[in-house]
């Protein structure tokens, strides 16, 4: 397939461009025999002529291409009825009646605070044209009106909050929040990617519209993806000012899967200035090496390196409850656990040429020991708990009976 994508070098046309290249050159999978022949790339310093071909020749045209901050509240209805009065009288000059996919927006439901917005009645006006269009051609028309979005490179400081908020937090700089219970219905970049590519497919989700509340219909006139987030204004920012302290903290907030929290946080990542993409961890180091945290989970414990010395041995303890996993990722040791009350020794000899996981069993007290005489032992261990001085569930008994 040929795809015209306008905008394409806004925030949500850069975002698919990426997706639909990706397509193209083979590098994702999973869209089962979609093939991507060409991607065309229409924006601002774009030509009459590229609009003219790229109409005559594409299978199928995202239109995201808009007006968001006019000078005027006239250049909205320019820039969004404008322009695509444009794209589709061109389309019928070449008698292309390929499918072509809208972006208009939640406000263009002109319901309670979107009532008088002239921005909303630019993208209205947008909306009618295309059912028109289709009513004419027989061509089919995708109408998507989106809600707040937010994702990587979108620009701070202009239309989404949730960039804004990202940005200024990442960066060390104040925010001004007015109300924080104000609900946000939220569209993650990535979501609205692969619902326009479902769009592609010819496997759309269609809705109606409640107001300004989206209602999942099979033949409903509108299309939506299926997956947005409510979430209070409040909400957001105690989320990002969570995700600013981890470089203190080393604690990760939960995350599922599908949450809202791991799209926020991989937007907050988008948005960290260089000299913050790497940072100092405690290194506790003594005569025997170094024991360094890398990371803690709030409910999932924390994961932790430690390096040893030729000939050193470390642990002599045990737990009662806590359990530990130790991978050995270079160097050549050995790990012997007892369990308490008896003289049996487990032993587990392990290296970094063979990456294995060794259970520190609870009930068992365990050391681990660098066989080398000139080599770092180097491990990686996780622990299901995250250290707590004043309770440390750690009881020293030495592996070996005196």
């Amino acid at each position: 397939m040929k795809i015209l994508v306008t905008g394409a070098k806004g925030f949500v046309g850069k975002n698919l461009c990426a997706q639909l290249n990706n397509i193209k050159d083979g590098k994702a999978r999973g869209y089962g025999d979609l093939t991507v022949s060409e991607v065309y790339e229409y924006d601002l310093d774009s030509t009459p002529d590229d609009l003219d071909r790229w109409c005559r020749d594409c299978d199928f045209v995202f239109n995201l291409a808009g007006v968001n901050r006019p000078k005027n509240q006239e250049e909205f209805m320019q820039g969004n009825f404008g322009f695509a009065s444009t794209l589709l009288d061109t389309l019928k000059k070449h008698g292309n009646r390929c499918p072509v996919m809208l972006s208009s927006s939640i406000q263009a439901t002109l319901a309670g605070r979107f009532g008088t917005s002239e921005y909303g009645k630019s993208k209205k006006a947008g909306e009618e044209l295309f059912f028109e269009y289709s009513r004419e051609t027989g061509a089919k028309v995708l109408v998507y009106r989106f809600p707040n979005l937010y994702g990587k490179w979108c620009r701070p400081n202009y239309n989404s909050a949730v960039a804004t908020f990202c940005h200024n937090i990442a960066n060390g700089l104040p925010i001004q929040v007015n109300d924080p219970n104000v609900d946000m219905e939220l569209l993650y970049i990535d979501d609205l990617v692969e619902e326009m590519i479902c769009a592609l497919k010819g496997e759309e989700h269609c809705c109606e519209f409640d107001g300004v509340e989206t209602v999942m219909k099979v033949d409903g006139r509108y299309c939506a993806a299926p997956l947005t987030y409510h979430v209070k204004l409040g909400e957001i920012v105690d989320l990002l000012y969570s995700f600013a302290d981890i470089q203190k903290t080393l604690m990760i907030p939960e995350m599922p899967s599908e949450s809202f929290a791991k799209r926020l946080f991989s937007t907050y990542l988008s948005y960290l200035p260089k000299e913050k993409a790497i940072f100092d961890l405690n290194m506790n180091t003594d005569e025997r090496g170094s024991f360094t945290e890398l990371v803690r989970f709030l409910n999932c414990g924390q994961v932790s390196v430690n390096i040893s010395k030729p000939g050193i041995t470390k642990g002599q303890h045990w737990h009662n409850t806590k359990w530990e996993q130790f991978i050995v990722v270079s160097g050549h040791g050995l790990i012997r656990l007892r369990k308490e009350g008896t003289d049996e020794v487990l032993n587990y000899e392990v290296s970094g040429d063979r990456i294995q996981s060794v259970i520190m069993l609870p009930g068992y007290t365990h050391n681990i020991i660098n066989l080398s005489e000139t080599e770092n032992l180097v491990t990686v261990m996780y622990c299901n708990e995250i250290f707590d001085k004043d309770h440390p569930d750690t009881y020293f008994d030495p592996v070996e009976k005196q």
